[in-house]
């Protein structure tokens, strides 16, 4: 027999249950389906998992580092099982808050199960069939392992077996340069293990400006990880007590003992029966969709990291938003009114909004500058913590601000500043005629600002 519903919410990742919350007080009935954990990739194998190492691994770090400010604290030890039971009980708490949300929602049912969809309608849950006037996807994403030669000969982890680990690796050799990748390296860095890093490109983070792939791994390296670029023929072999990578063909090969593979993300839309609904996805298995998060067919939105519109939480969240005001606030908002926006979570953290001083580079339009170093920021300077710069970019017409990237003590949440101008379309002089707060890393973007000079 096929059940009834006005929605179908198929994940229960950041924006699943915030839309059924909404549709719910709206009066309609709604079905969410989840084929394994509440709370999406954040929750259980992301941010709030991750965040939590980083954390740990920061506590760490300043240990190490107490007799730089006059402290003394002995040897420092680090308990990995500890370390584990500490995030899991923070990410077991956040699920289990989102369940019981979704469990008290008056007009919500839950579905355990993973769905397929029958015709444009339907969707089958097992044994169950689901029917809705409307349907939204908000099936995630999960780690590519590519084929690469003798992969499928080693054991090797990717962002969700490495959380499981509850002892130091010996020597945990990462594939891949950007940021997954990078924050692992430098949490396990930190927890005491040999750390190398090998990426294929010739740099790392390669979506970022040459000057801060440069500071990153310049970070990075002065930890004591290991970082290998241009590895253009990456192949692996089994050992006796683990394996080796070898970078290319005149490269030797790296011995190590455990291995993470983080080279980049697929969506999960291989498996949802999407040819039966008539949905349209890109060639990389993308779906689809508007400035509105519509699919091709009318009745059918994607929200999430399913819609390659970006693969953050806060963009998650965002797309539900979007949906939820122009469903039912009738308010037309639009993905391409937001400003890109994300953060680097190594020590010190980078805060990115907007255009890269390249991308503005390349662009043709006439631009200003401005670049400061954290040597000359002085809550950096009281903090100890004085590695990497701000540089904020601006269109010299428009005064308008067109990007930023601040790589520094407290850089992901001064990058705010920054994101608030831009999305209110205000001049750089909107900040750089503020009065901030003495002595915090914000002040000092007025005195950037009031510096810039031409880009060349």
């Amino acid at each position: 027999m096929t059940q009834k519903f006005d929605a179908i919410i198929v994940g229960a990742g950041q924006a699943g249950p915030p839309l059924a919350g909404r549709l719910t007080a709206a009066g309609q009935k709604v079905a969410v389906i989840e084929r394994k954990h509440v709370g999406g990739t954040c929750v259980n194998t992301g941010c709030i998992p991750t965040k939590t190492l980083v954390a740990s691994a920061h506590a760490a770090h300043i240990a190490r580092r107490s007799a730089d400010f006059g402290i003394g604290t002995g040897d420092v030890t680090v308990d990995m099982a500890a370390v584990k039971a500490r995030k899991d009980r923070i990410s077991l708490g956040d699920r289990e808050g989102v369940e019981s949300w979704l469990d008290g929602m008056d007009g919500a049912t839950l579905i355990r199960g993973h769905a397929r969809f029958e015709d444009p309608h339907t969707l089958r849950v097992g044994d169950q069939v689901l029917e809705a006037d409307r349907i939204f996807l908000n099936v995630g994403g999960r780690a590519v392992a590519p084929d690469m030669p003798g992969l499928a000969d080693v054991d090797y982890l990717t962002n969700v077996g490495i959380l499981e680990l509850d002892v130091v690796p010996e020597h945990l050799v990462i594939i891949g340069g950007s940021y997954i990748a990078l924050e692992f390296a430098q949490m396990y860095r930190r927890f005491g293990a040999e750390v190398t890093v090998i990426e294929k490109g010739p740099r790392l983070t390669s979506r970022e400006d040459e000057d801060v792939s440069a500071a990153i791994r310049e970070i990075l390296e002065g930890e004591g990880i290991q970082v290998v670029t241009g590895a253009d023929g990456i192949s692996f072999a089994k050992q006796d007590n683990g394996f080796t990578v070898t970078p290319g063909a005149d490269a030797d090969p790296i011995a190590g003992s455990h291995l993470l593979v983080a080279v980049g993300r697929q969506p999960n839309t291989d498996d949802l029966g999407l040819d039966a609904a008539g949905v349209e996805t890109d060639k990389r298995g993308y779906i689809t969709v508007d400035d509105q998060l519509r699919t091709n067919v009318a009745h059918i939105w994607a929200m999430g990291d399913c819609n390659g519109r970006g693969a953050f939480t806060h963009t998650s969240y965002n797309d539900f938003e979007i949906v939820a005001a122009n469903l039912l606030d009738d308010d037309p908002r639009r993905v391409s009114d937001r400003v890109p926006t994300y953060a680097l979570y190594i020590d010190p953290p980078l805060g990115r909004a907007g255009m890269t001083v390249d991308e503005v580079r390349r662009s043709g339009r006439k631009a200003l500058v401005g670049k400061r170093p954290m040597t000359r920021v002085g809550r950096a300077v009281e903090k100890g913590e004085t590695q990497g710069f701000m540089t904020v970019v601006v269109d010299a017409e428009t005064e308008q601000i067109l990007g930023a990237a601040i790589l520094g003590v407290g850089g992901d949440e001064v990058i705010h500043d920054i994101l608030d101008v831009m999305t209110a379309k205000l001049p750089y002089t909107a900040i750089s005629r503020t009065m901030h707060i003495h002595p915090t890393v914000s002040e000092l973007l007025p005195t950037l600002l009031q510096e810039l000079t031409p880009l060349e």
